[in-house]
């Protein structure tokens, strides 16, 4: 690894990290075009600025995958399939994989319909969501994507985690370099925010969580222990109340406590719930609707700025800013580049010379 602060972050070409984490996965059992798609994916989200959704996962989804809580199947078994309702049973296979299942599924029958809803039970993370939205807008459908946690977030006033912090994506078709999309989690930040401050021996901002008292805390440490506070107060907490039970009741699957820790017991499965919805613009009279929507994002980037502000964005913007400024290069942080390579020796895979030439 190259030496420049101990502290500061490495570069490493996206292509060469995607190969790197694919050996880790394929060396855990994962088919290896299984491992190069989800390792794909999970890059995706250091090329966006996203570590919290990035290759940080990647020891606790080999940990997981050793303890035999993640299958190492390539899809899952669809249970249900009426009209436009679809339910994909994932048994545990690692959630990329049961996300491209169900975007093709859902976009297949958005077309021959109109809308259509693929829910998925049992199974485990897929990264960011708005990712698997974007993949519906590129073939011409309104992209709806969400998924249930377990339990991290009080009801307001609360002093016990009652749902996740369920995020929510949404990517509109768009003429233009990048579609409309907005990704949020419920709560005012992501949990893997947390981890990296505590991994990086730092504090967290005020109004971030709660300690397992119920009391706002910095400590990411007691954070982790604690619990997460909803974004926007008794809204974040109503609408992640709603999507824990669109995808877990939609699905017949995981909801609340039934929904396991990610970073629980890796040999016990995590058991999320995902709702994947596709709207066929072309069934409505909304032949313009893509440029109507490029019309849209260029009003919000050209409207008047606060005094000080130097550029306003539209939503899907900075993510496309991000992909772009990145050049097809990763920024990690030490701590991530040195679990990387443990994780990497526990299955016989070497990548201390991958991180070297960068």
């Amino acid at each position: 690894m190259a030496e420049a602060r101990a502290d500061a972050p490495v570069a490493i070409d996206a292509a060469e990290l995607t190969k790197g984490v694919a050996r880790i996965l394929a060396a855990a059992g994962v088919a290896l075009g299984d491992a190069a798609l989800v390792a794909e994916d999970i890059v995706a989200a250091d090329l966006e600025g996203v570590a919290s959704h990035g290759v940080m996962l990647i020891p606790m989804y080999l940990d997981r995958l050793l303890k035999g809580s993640i299958s190492t199947a390539s899809a899952g078994e669809v249970v249900w399939n009426k009209d436009g309702a679809i339910v994909i049973d994932a048994g545990n296979t690692l959630g990329q994989l049961t996300a491209h299942q169900a975007v093709d599924l859902a976009v297949t029958r958005a077309r021959d319909i109109g809308l259509a809803a693929v829910a998925v039970r049992n199974a485990f993370h897929f990264g960011t969501a708005g990712r698997y939205a974007r993949l519906i807008a590129d073939q011409g459908c309104i992209g709806m994507v969400m998924s249930n946690t377990r339990p991290l977030m009080p009801a307001p006033g609360g002093a016990e985690a009652l749902v996740g912090n369920n995020p929510l994506a949404i990517a509109l078709p768009t003429k233009g370099p990048f579609h409309a999309e907005t990704d949020f989690a419920l709560s005012a930040t992501a949990m893997g925010k947390i981890r990296l401050a505590a991994a990086a021996g730092k504090s967290i901002p005020e109004g971030w969580a709660a300690d397992n008292e119920g009391r706002a805390t910095t400590d990411p440490n007691a954070a982790i222990k604690g619990m997460l506070l909803p974004a926007a107060g008794p809204k974040g907490f109503g609408l992640a109340f709603m999507i824990d039970m669109l995808c877990g009741g939609l699905s017949d699957g995981a909801i609340g406590p039934e929904v396991r820790p990610l970073y629980g017991d890796p040999a016990q499965p995590y058991r999320c719930s995902h709702l994947f919805l596709a709207i066929d613009v072309g069934h409505f009279p909304a032949g313009a609707f893509a440029d109507r929507t490029a019309g849209q994002i260029a009003r919000v980037s050209a409207s008047k700025r606060a005094p000080g502000v130097d550029q306003v964005y539209a939503p899907g913007e900075l993510a496309y800013h991000a992909r772009e400024k990145s050049a097809g290069r990763c920024q990690l942080g030490p701590e991530t580049v040195r679990s990387l390579i443990d994780a990497g020796a526990k299955v016989g895979v070497d990548l201390n010379a991958m991180f070297t030439a960068s």
